[in-house]
């Protein structure tokens, strides 16, 4: 049976307005001026948070800084900014399809898994997923290759059965240090030269031709 692990953020979800209004809110509490604007940090969608906020503060910072500011991301993230998100059209008959052809699919994410588990819920796309895997509150798992790694562990999962699914390269790269195929998606944030570089096996442009590119790597 082939398993289909896929990214949330820029994958299954558009997190624009929730992500860069977060990313804004931490870097005013932490006095940055000026503050990126919201298309200036659409770039920083799907990379884990603590590495993002290592770039946004600059060299500077100090690991209690960066902590600070994922935990000021995290106020607004956790009572709003999650909730400021669209699933992307399609996404809905591409999963119900996938199921029917008998893939078990899992959500494997470099966001917190709780926040993970409560959008899917939020959305309704909860059911279509045998696990919710994501990082931890603490930054375990926020590599998002030791993450893929945990959950063909745990499940377990062979690799030859498996794919990512994902908009960024580490996704792919996360990917292929576990010995896995990977499909990269134009629809979310990283571009066909990051995901192609990064050495994705296929990429797909919209939601529709995810299962086509399944069937045509034999993995369905």
């Amino acid at each position: 049976m082939v398993s289909v692990l896929f990214d949330l953020d820029g994958t299954l979800t558009d997190p624009f307005e929730g992500i860069t209004r977060c990313h804004q809110h931490a870097l005013e509490q932490l006095g940055v001026h000026p503050v990126p604007t919201q298309r200036e940090l659409a770039r920083f969608i799907g990379p884990p948070l603590r590495r993002t906020f290592a770039t946004l503060l600059g060299d500077a910072a100090t690991a209690a800084d960066i902590e600070r500011a994922v935990a000021v991301f995290r106020e607004r993230f956790s009572t709003l900014g999650m909730y400021e998100n669209e699933v992307y059209p399609g996404v809905e008959p591409m999963l119900t399809e996938l199921r029917a052809r008998g893939c078990t699919l899992y959500v494997a994410t470099s966001k917190v898994g709780v926040y993970a588990k409560r959008i899917l819920e939020h959305f309704g796309l909860d059911a279509f997923f045998a696990g919710v895997y994501g990082s931890e509150l603490d930054g375990r798992l926020d590599d998002k290759a030791d993450l893929l790694r945990h959950l063909c562990i745990e499940r377990p999962l062979r690799d030859s059965d498996a794919v990512m699914i994902g908009d960024r390269e580490h996704d792919v790269l996360a990917a292929k240090r576990n010995g896995l195929r990977s499909i990269g998606v134009t629809w979310g944030y990283g571009s066909v030269e990051e995901l192609t570089a990064a050495g994705a096996d296929a990429l797909c442009s919209r939601p529709a031709d995810l299962v086509p590119a399944l069937l045509g790597s034999a993995l369905v």
